[in-house]
């Protein structure tokens, strides 16, 4: 079985979000604009990209 995984790349601030959308982003391992982080693909996280899809792009790892 395999288990896919994804590379969440913060896009935009948070600067005038709110604070349910900047602790999604630092579970996520995010925080600021530019940073990267690796996750394998699963329910969880992918509700939590799901909700900040605005924030971040994703891309699929190969």
């Amino acid at each position: 079985m395999t288990t896919k995984s994804v590379k969440v790349t913060q896009t935009r601030s948070n600067i005038r979000g709110n604070g349910r959308n900047l602790r999604t982003l630092e579970a996520l391992g995010l925080g600021r604009v530019g940073r990267v982080k690796e996750h394998r693909l699963n329910d969880s996280v992918a509700g939590m990209i799901k909700s900040i899809a605005h924030l971040v792009t994703v891309e699929e790892v190969k």
